[in-house]
């Protein structure tokens, strides 16, 4: 699959308002690398070139690493989302995740395949958590939160969460996320961590601030969270 055409097609999507309005949203990427293709398009495009494109020329583009356009690395995780195989997808996401440079790539990274395949899919989280790289650390949390606050929930799961420590204001804030909707999946076992106060001041009241706003949360627990606030 020839990176030209790729590009092209991208281009041919481009919303320049809608370009000028993402950039702001993605500090850490140059402006000058935002084509503005919106996520709808995009998924779209992934879905058909994922369905239409021989296995071999997808491999091509997915090795063709550092992307010059941010719109790139969006179209790249939607290909590794729709990835079928785990052992393949499980691959590429290791081969990516080191040239994931912001939040929304990160986020929008979220293979079909890892909720058939929990099992396998927790060595990769605890070596993504215990990352150097903000984005690795950012994803491993995401996938903890996504695929373990229900029916595979484990106790030794947010402690893990919990033990992450971070300057970065992304790594923070998906912790937060985290326990915020941990908050409202597993109440009993996240609040000990908030009456405990074993998160950072400003991750502790992020997630405080989160949970008040879910609608997941009860109008008591609400009121009891705003008691724990830390100053």
């Amino acid at each position: 699959m020839n990176k030209d055409r790729i590009r092209e097609e991208l281009f041919a999507m481009q919303d320049r308002k809608y370009r000028d309005f993402q950039a702001k949203l993605i500090p850490t990427v140059d402006p000058e690398t935002v084509i503005g293709v919106r996520t709808p398009q995009m998924r779209k495009l992934a879905k058909r070139l994922y369905k239409e494109t021989d296995p071999e020329e997808l491999e091509t583009f997915l090795n063709e690493l550092p992307h010059k356009y941010f719109d790139e690395n969006q179209l790249h995780a939607f290909l590794i989302s729709e990835e079928k195989d785990y052992v393949r997808c499980a691959a590429q996401v290791n081969d990516f995740l080191p040239y994931i440079d912001n939040w929304a790539t990160c986020d929008q990274l979220s293979p079909k395949v890892f909720k058939k395949h929990r099992r396998e899919l927790l060595s990769h989280i605890r070596r993504w958590i215990n990352s150097d790289s903000t984005y690795t650390i950012r994803f491993g949390i995401g996938m903890l939160m996504q695929h373990y606050l229900d029916d595979d929930f484990e106790p030794a799961y947010p402690e893990m969460v919990a033990q992450v420590r971070s300057e970065e204001y992304y790594v923070n804030m998906m912790i937060a996320w985290y326990f915020a909707t941990a908050l409202a999946k597993q109440y009993e076992t996240a609040i000990t961590y908030i009456e405990e106060q074993k998160l950072d001041v400003w991750t502790h009241n992020k997630a405080i601030q989160k949970a008040r706003e879910s609608y997941r949360i009860t109008p008591e627990q609400k009121e009891y969270l705003k008691t724990l606030k830390r100053k």
